[in-house]
This record gives C-alpha cells, sequence and structure tokens, in this order.
C-alpha cells in the first residue's frame, strides 16, 4: 500500500522538471521492482562504507570538529588501533564511547573533590584509543561480500547504476 502510493505520487511528478525524488535503502534486494522502472528511480547508487583510512579520518575529524581535542590528539593515529572497515556510524560510536570515559572521568574527579576551572569536557588520546580497542564493525565480512555481490546485480542490469 505505502509502495503504491509513493509511485502515484512519483508518476504525478512528470509534470515538473525541478523536482528529484532520491531514496536510500540497506536492503537493495528487496526493493519492489516497480519502483526501478524508467522514470522512476532511473539510477542506483551504491555507497560501500569507508575502507581506506583517509576517508574515515575525513568522516572523524567531521565528527570530532566541535569537539574540544587536546592537542595531543592524532586521529589518524587513533585510526591505526581500529578495525579496517568501518562505517560513519561505527566512527560515530567510537567518539561516543570515548566521550562517555571523558565524562565519566571529569565525575570521578569532582567526587573526589577536585577543584574543576572550566566545564569544558577536553578529548583526550587514552580516551579515543581506549574506544578504539573496543570497537567492533557493524557491518560483517559476510554482509559486506552480500552488499557487492547485490551491487554487482545491479550494475549488471543497467548501464546507468554506479
Amino acid at each position: 500500500r505505502v509502495v503504491s502510493q509513493l509511485l502515484a505520487e512519483m508518476d504525478g511528478l512528470h509534470s515538473s522538471n525541478d523536482v528529484f525524488v532520491i531514496g536510500a535503502t540497506n536492503r537493495p534486494d528487496l526493493l519492489d521492482s516497480a519502483l526501478l522502472r524508467p522514470g522512476r528511480f532511473d539510477k542506483l547508487v551504491y555507497v560501500g562504507i569507508n575502507d581506506n583510512r583517509e576517508s574515515q579520518l575525513r568522516v572523524l575529524e567531521a565528527i570530532t570538529h566541535k569537539f574540544c581535542l587536546d592537542p595531543a590528539v592524532e586521529l589518524s593515529l587513533v585510526l591505526e588501533y581500529c578495525p579496517p572497515a568501518l562505517t560513519g556510524a561505527d566512527l560515530y560510536a567510537l567518539c561516543a564511547d570515548a566521550m562517555m570515559a571523558a565524562i565519566k572521568e571529569k565525575i570521578q574527579r569532582l567526587q573526589e573533590g577536585a577543584k574543576e576551572h572550566s566545564t569544558e569536557l577536553v578529548l583526550r588520546m587514552e580516551h579515543l584509543l581506549q574506544a578504539a580497542g573496543r570497537l567492533q564493525p557493524s557491518v560483517s565480512q559476510q554482509e559486506l561480500q552480500r552488499y557487492e555481490k547485490i551491487r554487482a546485480q545491479f550494475s549488471a542490469s543497467s548501464p546507468h547504476n554506479l
């Protein structure tokens, strides 16, 4: 019923050239074939995970750009302690885990009577390295292989797919 409504709405959009419909899924193998007919979702783009350290570093820098990082933090070094195949969500989890460690540490210092002059939370290299040591990729190698097989199937079915 939802697919039928979506198709009806998409079919009604042809009167306007200024509208683009973009969709995303982590289960492309379950897409209704009616969605893939010409004039609907014409192009399929496979966006894989960040499997090289350079792209992972850019994602990690984007996630941490508003954090107060200790000057000694080297994000590229943190990545050396991480598993190789990480999603953006995995890198976010790494940062959240490190931030939680920093928060717990600050609370413990305050409970022990330390007089903190700053309320700013500083994320140190040790917080990130501890989090990296606990980090588990959310997508297994088997799942990656399955996605790659699906990508190959979609690419073979249409030269417009990437």
